[in-house]
């Protein structure tokens, strides 16, 4: 019986390595559907998943782009349950390595959410523009930020 027992949980095991890869995808949508955007964006990775209020949380965009930048904006817009909440426009530079190349790169944005963030579900809306605020590419996707406050936020307020 308890070799029965140790292969079960082998099993189960296995069972969640397959799993886990897919349990922090996130569906990310192009803003305008039909559009042909110079910059293809392939994912989004939030880090740490899910979202601590008071804790550093890193939104890294994986994309690409068959057309070098030399620089522009990265806007950002974050919603609450449909109501503007955020907003921030800062230097690609800063995000990524400039000049962008062709081929792969990645976009690096940071922010620590005040202690004080409601809970609840939140649409965060990127726009890349290049040097003349041409559009790049503009993606969406939702995030939840749970009842959860970390030990580390208590601490600093």
């Amino acid at each position: 019986m308890a070799g029965f027992q140790s292969n079960l949980f082998i099993v189960f095991l296995c069972s969640l390595s397959l799993i886990a890869p897919f349990a922090h995808a996130i569906d990310v949508k192009y803003c305008k559907k039909n559009k042909d955007y110079d910059v293809k964006v392939s994912g989004v990775d939030i880090t740490p998943y899910p979202i601590e209020r008071g804790v550093e949380t890193t939104f890294t965009i994986s994309a690409s782009t068959e057309t070098p930048i030399s620089g522009g904006n990265l806007v950002i817009d974050v919603s609450y349950y449909w109501f503007g909440v955020y907003s921030e426009t800062s230097d690609l530079c800063t995000k990524t390595t400039c000049p962008v190349t062709t081929g792969d790169f990645a976009i690096s944005h940071s922010q620590s959410l005040p202690s004080v963030t409601p809970p609840g579900s939140y649409t965060l809306t990127m726009k890349l523009q290049d040097g003349n605020k041409n559009e790049l590419t503009c993606i969406t996707f939702d995030f939840s930020i749970g009842w959860y406050i970390s030990e580390e936020a208590v601490a600093s307020s």
